[in-house]
């Protein structure tokens, strides 16, 4: 009985912090289907006493950004085509320095390993003016790849870390019996590491592309009219200063701008988990 009784107790704290957590969701739902007369005249938690979809299709195709009134539409396909490359890029480059530094050591693999790990934790505020300096040289500044380029430089040290330890967990006669039977550097990674690693390639995936679309920074600051990602369309719509303050519009576009993130965690959330896991308990 003492046992039901403290199960009861823990699932009771676990539901309540549950709906804690999820309330700011909840209101950002409720609120993006009411009319602003409803808003106005209701509360905050209560379901909308209508359903009205008008508001989601503003912030998609509609709401201002400064003087442009396209909505969210334009800059989500923005964040489309910088997010996708980037995270495959990376991610491959985070591999192959992975499999590097887990199973080809030389001279210094020790302490270049450790400057990457420096450099994961280094202010994204440091970085904006050398990263300015080097798109303005390479005359990609204010462009969608060039926004590309600075995230795939600074995800390459997360991404090389989850490799490095995923594949050093891997046993070295692996690699020493395909140098036996001839096998190179790139016939091993893709004959041996690669088959392997779908566990730890979500992992990066999950992590890289939740970092890229969720920027804000750097995306204010390397990118320009016509190339911005979601979220500085985000903060325009929702900081506007002109006309009726839309609270409906504002919600329906935040809840837009956090979907795809949203969808990678629902779909793929256990298997992050199970990655992570996985490069920890080998050996």
């Amino acid at each position: 009985m003492k046992r039901i009784a403290l199960r009861l107790g823990l699932y009771t704290m676990l539901i309540l912090f549950a709906l804690y957590y999820l309330m700011p969701l909840f209101v950002m739902v409720v609120t993006s289907l009411k009319s602003l007369d409803e808003i106005r005249t209701g509360s905050l938690l209560s379901l909308p006493r209508e359903i009205d979809f008008s508001s989601w299709a503003k912030a998609w195709s509609g709401a201002c950004t400064g003087i442009q009134c396209d909505g969210l539409r334009p800059f989500f396909w923005n964040s489309v085509l910088l997010s996708i490359p980037a995270v495959v890029i990376s991610t491959l480059l985070g591999a192959i320095n992975g499999y590097v530094l887990a199973q080809w050591r030389f001279k210094g693999s020790n302490i270049l390993f450790a400057l990457m790990l420096f450099g994961c934790f280094i202010p994204f505020q440091v970085v904006l003016l050398p990263m300015a300096i080097t798109l303005g040289a390479l005359k990609i500044a204010g462009s969608i790849p060039g926004l590309m380029l600075v995230h795939i430089v600074y995800g390459i040290g997360f991404t090389t870390l989850f490799f490095r330890n995923f594949y050093v967990t891997i046993p070295a006669e692996l690699v020493k019996a395909a140098k036996v039977d001839g096998a190179g550097f790139f016939r091993i990674f893709f004959a041996i590491f690669l088959p392997v690693s779908p566990p730890i390639i979500v992992v990066t995936v999950i992590w890289q592309f939740t970092q890229i679309w969720n920027d804000f920074l750097f995306g204010v600051s390397f990118s320009q009219a016509g190339t911005q990602p979601i979220t500085v369309a985000l903060n325009n719509i929702v900081n506007a200063t002109t006309g009726v303050k839309e609270y409906n519009v504002d919600m329906a576009a935040a809840i837009i701008a956090a979907l795809p993130t949203l969808l990678v965690y629902v779909v793929a959330g256990k298997y992050f988990i199970r990655g992570l896991t996985a490069g920890s308990v080998k050996g």
